[in-house]
């Protein structure tokens, strides 16, 4: 297998291993959206709560989450990883290269990508702790629907959404997903070889209303639920 090592440690193969992972990870935040805006109801949290539960005692589900919490890990240490490459291979030309390059958003992203991954990674860690490890490991209050018991989650994320600081964290940490993502799911199937006069306008086109609408449904939420909840 040492064939697989070496294209796995290969700038080919970390580029690969980005670009699935990737993929992976655009799949899962239309579903992580869609369970997120129970929220918006206006139940007291119930249907939140019982997808919560749903997606944390599911033996599917939960393996997912495994596979889940490896990816993010393994896409933010490849993409440090190939940005350090990259920077090193640019050396001190980086700057004059920059000034000659335009100024549009995609540009702005695939320049940055580095520094937005690594915003994205801080907020990944805070989401988890404050939300999921609470989920796990806290000791939360109990809601009974229907004779069934389940953690409230939903208290502690209405909490969460009242402090005016921590919903502008939320906003702005979308907008930067919404930047990654603008470069990022084209560059996935691209790597991929999948790159065609064909099919590449329909990609860019589905990549750009993702960007903007899957971290504009989530930063919906926060700020609905702190001006109306």
């Amino acid at each position: 297998m040492s064939w697989f090592s070496n294209f796995l440690t290969s700038s080919i193969g970390q580029k690969v291993v980005m670009s699935l992972t990737g993929i992976f990870l655009i799949l899962f935040l239309v579903v992580h959206l869609a369970g997120n805006l129970q929220l918006l109801y206006d139940d007291g949290g119930k249907k939140f709560n019982i997808y919560a539960e749903f997606m944390t005692s599911n033996p599917l589900i939960k393996t997912v989450s495994y596979l889940l919490y490896a990816f993010i890990l393994l896409h933010a240490i490849q993409g440090w990883v190939l940005w350090r490459k990259n920077r090193k291979a640019r050396g001190p030309q980086r700057y004059a290269v920059k000034t000659t390059k335009s100024v549009g958003t995609n540009s702005f992203a695939a320049s940055n990508m580095g520094w937005l991954g690594t915003i994205i990674f801080v907020f990944i860690v805070i989401h988890l702790y404050q939300f999921w490890l609470q989920m796990k490991l806290g000791n939360l209050p109990m809601a009974n629907y229907d004779g069934k018991e389940v953690k409230d989650l939903y208290a502690i994320v209405s909490v969460a959404y009242d402090n005016l600081a921590f919903v502008i964290f939320y906003v702005v940490s979308m907008v930067v997903i919404a930047f990654h993502l603008l470069h990022g799911f084209q560059s996935a199937f691209q790597t991929l070889g999948i790159n065609h006069n064909k099919y590449t306008p329909l990609i860019k086109g589905i990549g750009k209303a993702y960007s903007v609408l899957i971290p504009l449904g989530f930063a919906i939420i926060p700020v609905y639920m702190y001006f109306f909840h």
